[in-house]
């Protein structure tokens, strides 16, 4: 039954016509992913991506640690993977809101993976258009592409040395990272800094320099004071201080093997301890520079990993 719209309704409608036209077709055409891509913040010396710089290492040390996990599983594979890598992807396009992400073709997808993390199989009809994964995801899709599983120990030699491994992470990602947050801060830490997403989850930690300090610091405003507490007492003289110690000790530690810890391959140790060494040896403070180049196992340590992780990718413009 037809239900008549009152004459006052149809004469105000009157005055708002609607139009339609027919759609528009889009100059832009998805070009079929073929090659692994990582989507990263821009390298330091890159201008465009029409102009890619040779150096392919991004400047932001969270990117730059899954870049090294990257190169370093596959370099252990008997036919290497090379990933494109790419930095013209808005931040507004990226998942988790934040980068790194990893553009793959769809049938190199574990089927858990596809369209969510639910873990339930799906058929997803292949476009070309592939699947985008958050960095998180990134270890399980090495895994499939490998086939193969880091095992019990997860690359370490023993449970002893997997369960140390957790305490050089608490270092790297607590000192180290604090110093190079408060000494030579990025446009990214900056950000994170500003408006940190606790909810994300990077190789092994991560955060703004509040959360990487232990305890964390007091706020600027005290109990009795009218204002509501904000910004944060940061003592830049401790911050130094546990640097310098946690230089020492990882120098100390990684001694004269090929990979810290005495690993017979590299870990995801190596990857995140390569990250912060490479941002520190090209840090503006300082500081920071000289506390790491005045220790020659970790220069040579930095530039040998440097050279198979550069070798370990391409520029996105150049996939085939």
């Amino acid at each position: 039954m037809a239900v008549e719209i009152p004459t006052t309704i149809r004469t105000l409608f009157s005055h708002f016509p609607l139009y339609t036209y027919p759609p528009t077709p889009s100059p832009y055409q998805a070009q079929p992913i073929r090659t692994p891509t990582l989507w990263v913040h821009p390298p330091r010396a890159a201008k465009t991506h029409k102009e890619p710089s040779t150096d392919l290492l991004s400047s932001d040390v969270e990117c730059l640690k899954w870049q090294a996990y990257l190169a370093l599983r596959f370099s252990q594979a008997p036919q290497p993977t090379r990933v494109a890598v790419r930095w013209d992807v808005s931040l507004s396009g990226v998942l988790d809101g934040r980068l790194p992400n990893l553009h793959v073709p769809l049938d190199t997808v574990p089927a858990a993976l596809i369209g969510g993390s639910e873990g339930k199989e799906r058929k997803v009809q292949d476009d070309g258009e592939g699947e985008v994964l958050p960095a998180h995801h990134i270890p399980e899709w090495a895994n499939g592409r490998l086939r193969e599983e880091n095992g019990e120990f997860e690359g370490y030699r023993d449970l002893d040395a997997r369960d140390e491994s957790r305490s050089w992470v608490a270092l790297l990602e607590g000192h180290v990272h604090a110093a190079l947050t408060a000494f030579s801060p990025s446009e990214t830490t900056l950000l994170e800094a500003v408006s940190p997403d606790p909810s994300s989850k990077s190789l092994l930690s991560g955060g703004s320099l509040s959360v990487s300090l232990n305890p964390p610091p007091a706020p600027l405003t005290g109990l009795l004071s009218l204002l509501p507490a904000y910004g944060e007492r940061v003592d830049l003289h401790a911050i130094e201080e546990n640097y310098r110690g946690a230089v020492k000790a990882l120098s100390d530690r990684l001694g004269e093997d090929t990979w810290i810890l005495g690993s017979a391959n590299p870990t995801p140790l190596d990857a995140l301890l390569f990250a912060y060494l490479h941002a520190l040896l090209h840090a503006k403070d300082k500081l920071l520079r000289f506390e790491v180049e005045r220790r020659e196992n970790l220069v040579a340590y930095e530039g040998r990993i440097r050279a198979i992780v550069a070798n370990a990718f391409v520029p996105y413009r150049k996939q085939v």
